[in-house]
């Protein structure tokens, strides 16, 4: 199932279906809805023409201005593009240059502690709750059939990663799935992680502890997820709360969701 998940395109990587996941009370997500991925700036005119006959319409980039502004999306003829950047920087470090990674290991070689307090701010942040809501505004206008809704940043893990726990959840894919697909990104991305962890032991200078940071940066382990959720359930009881309360989301929302995802 989770090669049939991930799509097959020239250039580009982690770019996976997310139909098929199975809900608590037995109803599953649609296929040809939803699709969630890193990158669009490297896709071929093959990719483009591919995704545009999967059905795919809605673009939505978490992207920081920055990281567009360095690589822009490359849209199909019938997609439409829409900026909601998550952070005004990158906190995930995933888009960084090398020298300003390593510069920033140096100072810190701990990418396992900076990953968690990127994943507690990806929920705790009012910006990033405010760009999730409008996600979801996006989410909920998708409502032609066969008509696919792709949502990415960089390296499609880390912010990518919790709008799909986020999406996911309030379609009522158990907790258990959901890391599933979370974890999914490191064989969806094999090539490319070989290429920047290749990339960064090339540096001169660079120490094992910086090497072990680089790593942890570009990897997705379950205890980073872990945090996202600990603390949703810290600031608001439970993800319903917090679908609620900080992301602004109704009961007719949710229901909506459902109806526009759900077999």
């Amino acid at each position: 199932m989770s090669d049939t998940r991930i799509l097959p395109l020239e250039h580009g990587y982690n770019f996976r279906e997310l139909g098929g996941y199975q809900t608590e009370d037995g109803h599953q997500i649609k296929w040809h809805k939803l699709i969630r991925a890193a990158q669009l700036n490297d896709l071929s005119a093959n990719d483009l023409n591919w995704l545009n006959n999967y059905g795919l319409r809605t673009i939505v980039d978490f992207r920081s201005p920055e990281e567009k502004l360095a690589a822009p999306d490359r849209i199909p003829q019938n997609g439409h593009y829409h900026f909601l950047p998550v952070f005004a920087v990158d906190e995930t470090k995933n888009s960084i240059a090398p020298q300003a990674l390593l510069e920033e290991l140096r100072r810190d070689p701990d990418g396992h502690k900076q990953m968690l307090q990127a994943y507690q701010n990806l929920i705790i942040d009012t910006h990033a709750q405010q760009t999730y809501h409008q996600f979801f505004s996006y989410l909920l206008a998708n409502s032609t059939d066969e008509h696919s809704l792709l949502f990415h940043c960089t390296a499609g893990k880390d912010r990518t990663g919790i709008g799909a726990a986020l999406l996911l959840g309030a379609l009522g894919i158990p907790l258990a799935q959901i890391k599933t697909d979370y974890l999914l990104t490191q064989q969806a991305s094999t090539k490319q992680f070989a290429l920047n962890m290749a990339q960064a032991k090339a540096y001169p200078g660079i120490t094992p502890e910086q090497i072990t940071g680089v790593h942890d940066l570009m990897s997705v382990y379950p205890e980073y997820l872990a945090m996202a959720w600990t603390t949703m359930e810290k600031i608001a009881g439970s993800l319903s709360g917090y679908l609620h309360e900080q992301l602004q989301l109704s009961d007719r929302d949710l229901q909506d969701l459902k109806r526009i995802y759900l077999d």
